[in-house]
């Protein structure tokens, strides 16, 4: 994991994972427990997918969301790496036991 800061955030977003990088929008953020979890929880499901198909499948997953909800943000909310994500984001543990491919539960 190599934490970058001040680059490709997009406006209303704190972080963005790309790995191995994980980008914030300033460098206090390092010190955001949550949001740095949020991030490892990406990082974890990129190397399950192999990196490459994981971006595949979240663009795809996206497409698909937004057809359904016509709302960008509510279609990037609904995904399901996005969720798992977002519910346990808060559990600092939650890598130390999450099983292999948990974002499924999420779709």
């Amino acid at each position: 994991m190599i934490i970058i800061s001040k680059y490709i955030v997009p406006k209303g977003f704190t972080g963005i994972t790309l790995y191995p990088f994980i980008f914030l929008k300033n460098s206090s953020i390092k010190n955001d427990n949550i949001t740095i979890n949020h991030e490892k929880i990406h990082l974890r499901q990129q190397i399950e997918m192999l990196v490459i198909p994981f971006y595949i499948f979240y663009v795809i997953e996206w497409f698909f969301k937004f057809l359904k909800y016509k709302n960008s943000y509510l279609a990037y909310r609904n995904l399901s790496f996005e969720r798992e994500a977002y519910t346990f984001e808060t559990d600092i543990n939650y890598l130390k036991n999450r099983k292999f491919w948990a974002f499924i539960k999420h779709l």
